[in-house]
This record gives C-alpha cells, sequence and structure tokens, in this order.
C-alpha cells in the first residue's frame, strides 16, 4: 500500500535494505564473537576443484577476492561494501565448507618485567667493561 504522493519505488527501495542482509546470509546467526575478529586474516583453500558451483554472488565475490592472499575481515568488508556482519556470517560459511583458510591474529604480548631487563641489561654492561 503507497501512501499519496510518494512513489512505489521508495517503499521498495526501503524494503530491500531492511530484507537484503538476510536474504545474503539466508537467515543464518552471527558467528560466535571471537571466531571473527576484525584483524583476523583469511585466504582461499589451495584447491580449485574443490570450489562449488553454487555460491551466491556475495560468496563467489569474497573467494576471488581472498584467493590472491591474505585479507583481514575488515579489508573484506570494505572491498565487498557489504556489512560487518554479514561479511563474518559468509565467511563463516565458506569456512566450514572447507573453502578458506582462516588465520587467527596474534595475542598480544604479556607487558615486561621492566625491573628483569635493567638487571639484564647491567649485567650486559658488566660484561663488555
Amino acid at each position: 500500500m503507497t501512501e499519496p504522493g510518494r512513489p512505489e519505488t521508495e517503499f521498495v527501495s526501503e524494503a530491500g535494505e531492511l530484507v537484503r542482509p538476510y536474504v545474503i546470509t539466508r537467515g543464518r546467526d552471527l558467528p560466535d564473537e571471537g571466531e571473527f575478529a576484525l584483524i583476523t586474516l583469511v585466504t582461499a583453500a589451495t584447491d580449485e576443484q574443490q570450489r562449488p558451483q553454487r555460491l551466491s554472488p556475495e560468496e563467489q565475490q569474497i573467494l576471488e577476492m581472498c584467493s590472491s592472499g591474505y585479507l583481514s575481515i575488515a579489508e573484506i568488508a570494505a572491498h565487498s561494501q557489504l556489512p560487518l556482519g554479514v561479511v563474518k556470517v559468509l565467511l563463516s560459511s565458506l569456512a566450514e565448507g572447507g573453502y578458506l583458510v582462516v588465520r587467527a591474529p596474534v595475542p598480544s604480548a604479556r607487558p615486561t618485567n621492566k625491573a628483569l631487563l635493567k638487571e639484564v641489561l647491567d649485567g650486559l654492561k658488566a660484561l663488555t667493561v
């Protein structure tokens, strides 16, 4: 139903924007929070024969992007111009199917003990004198 004076195409475009992510992800939920961080690196699996013939256009686009090397989740979302949540759902599906290799980010190092480092430095200075 349309409002008087408002074109019907405006309603269709508004509905399309609301439904599109759900349609792209086929209603799947977001993966676990820790599974795909923004800096998680992803690349396509090397087995070209394993690639499925029936992927959505968005999944094919992601596989093509990842076939040239590792990309972060943030880069994939930016290049594909898809919402980050949608990209995470598609990546999760592709990884479960064995089409992607996912490399978790390197955990940050623990803070160093400054007292221990000073002792080591003092010991090295004592050896050179």
